[in-house]
């Protein structure tokens, strides 16, 4: 068995890994704003469905108890 490259080989393809990780974002601070209004209603939709989700579960053991 020959290893002796297995360390070299892992360290290419780390570093080929997070060579693209260090890129700046290409958006301008208007569309970051608007990017992260957009991801902020999304969030609100599901805290708002898992609200309503949750009340329903309540009406219904409340029911189901009785």
């Amino acid at each position: 068995m020959s290893r002796g490259n297995q360390r070299e080989k892992a360290r290419e393809k780390n570093q080929a890994a997070t060579a693209g990780k260090g890129k700046k974002t290409t958006l301008s601070g208007s569309e970051q704003a608007k990017a992260k209004e957009e991801a902020a209603k999304i969030m609100r939709d599901k805290q708002l469905a898992a609200e309503e989700r949750k009340k329903a579960e309540a009406a219904a053991g409340g029911a189901k108890k009785k």
